[in-house]
């Protein structure tokens, strides 16, 4: 196989949906203006997304394998492509739901396949821990250029415009730009064909015993609060930097974009610091810094005083220091998955893909459905200080994940799931 030309494909696929799921937090803003919908209705936005991926995930992870990888990804593009055309043709608040349900349940078929292909093109843990990483900051470089990309169709003077519904033609386009390299790139997946005699029970029944393997149970836990947190802080700091500090609109996703930014360069620095430090400690260290973080940059967000903001020359310093927290929360994701993947045999790669998509998405609605609820009954600042109890809970919980991963991580390819090598 040519693996350059794979990995180039799972780049590009991963490059599209990062634009489309974390447009999220911009959109919940322009639905805000356009449609008239309050904060709270808005915010389910974040769950029409994230259940469908969860939905998806459930129904398809247990058997992946019988639709093949490639296959499965090719279809996921073409129906985020179509719903992209709808979007700026009929525009309505439905619409919107309509391409966030799609775009989740097209994601759970990349996410699922982009995994599980994973372990078919690297040759060991170090290699496989490290195109994570990799894959993860190029995801993160596709949410910056999103941010870029929606702010430039956004008309400032006319805060009800639906030009910027027009980023959608766009988007459409670059998903079949990616369909098309796909479509022209050879996989070889007879390593993981599916056994005939195996029925869709048994492979369900396989994912649900995986699923109740201690250390995997741990593991989704920790998955599950870590993307609360993320999901949390990203669908909502456009509009955190709308509202509370009183930056206007398409300054709001600009600056949003630093998070995005502070994330992918994380993650790429994760990459090297990996190779010379445990990611135990590592991921320890980020989190302690995250709560330093947020216990400065909130307060400075509250001495704001609601002067006019032109530009990034004069916005307000909260602005700059808060999405740094991407900076130190960007490791975890891909290292906890990474360490569970990577204890387990190729068979097993494609249903634990499905419980981390599935667990994530739970997660990623939880979070976002608080965080707008606390914005709009107690106010911004609150709802951002609320992102300190996941950073206490995943301290106890990467503690513990750790400890069993290293008692238990070598007897999870015997016990669980689909009968070991």
């Amino acid at each position: 196989m040519a693996y350059w030309r794979i990995k180039l494909s799972l780049l590009l696929n991963y490059f599209v949906f990062a634009i489309l799921l974390n447009s999220v937090g911009t959109v919940i803003l322009q639905v805000q203006n356009n449609y008239g919908v309050s904060s709270s209705s808005a915010s389910v936005l974040e769950a029409f997304k994230d259940l469908t991926i969860a939905i998806a995930s459930f129904l398809i992870a247990s058997y992946i394998t019988r639709i093949g990888y490639k296959r499965a990804m090719l279809a996921a593009l073409a129906i985020v492509a179509i719903a992209c055309l709808l979007m700026p043709q009929v525009p309505s608040f439905w619409t919107t739901k309509l391409l966030f349900a799609a775009t989740g349940a097209s994601f759970a078929l990349i996410k699922v396949s982009v995994y599980a292909t994973i372990g078919l093109i690297t040759n060991d843990s170090n290699e496989h821990a490290s195109f994570m990483n990799f894959l993860e900051s190029f995801f993160m470089i596709g949410v910056l250029s999103g941010y870029f990309l929606f702010s430039a169709f956004v008309d400032d003077t006319n805060p009800k415009s639906t030009a910027w519904l027009s980023v959608y033609y766009a988007l459409a386009g670059i998903a079949l730009v990616a369909f098309l390299l796909l479509l022209s790139t050879p996989i070889d997946e007879s390593s993981v064909r599916h056994e005939a005699s195996k029925s869709l029970a048994d492979d369900l029944g396989d994912m649900l015993r995986l699923a109740i393997t201690p250390v995997v149970l741990i593991f989704i836990i920790t998955a599950f609060v870590y993307v609360l947190m993320e999901q949390g802080i990203m669908s909502w700091l456009p509009t955190f930097n709308s509202k509370i500090l009183h930056l206007p609109t398409s300054l709001s996703i600009e600056m949003a974009s630093i998070l995005a930014a502070s994330t992918a360069a994380g993650r790429f620095l994760a990459g090297v610091l990996l190779g010379k430090i445990s990611w135990y400690w590592l991921l320890m260290i980020c989190l302690v810094v995250s709560a330093g973080l947020v216990l400065v940059a909130l307060p400075l967000a509250a001495s704001v005083d609601g002067r006019a903001v032109t530009g990034w020359s004069d916005a307000p310093i909260a602005a700059f220091i808060f999405p740094l927290i991407g900076l130190f929360i960007a490791p975890i994701y891909p290292a906890i998955n990474s360490a569970i993947l990577s204890s387990l045999p190729l068979r097993q790669h494609g249903p634990m893909a499905g419980l981390i998509v599935i667990f994530s998405a739970l997660g990623g609605t939880t979070g976002s459905i608080i965080t707008g609820n606390v914005f709009e009954t107690y106010g911004g600042q609150t709802a951002f200080y609320f992102s300190l109890v996941p950073i206490g809970l995943l301290l106890i919980l990467i503690t513990a994940f750790s400890r069993m991963q290293k008692k238990t991580g070598h007897e999870v390819k015997h016990t669980a799931g689909l009968g070991g090598h």
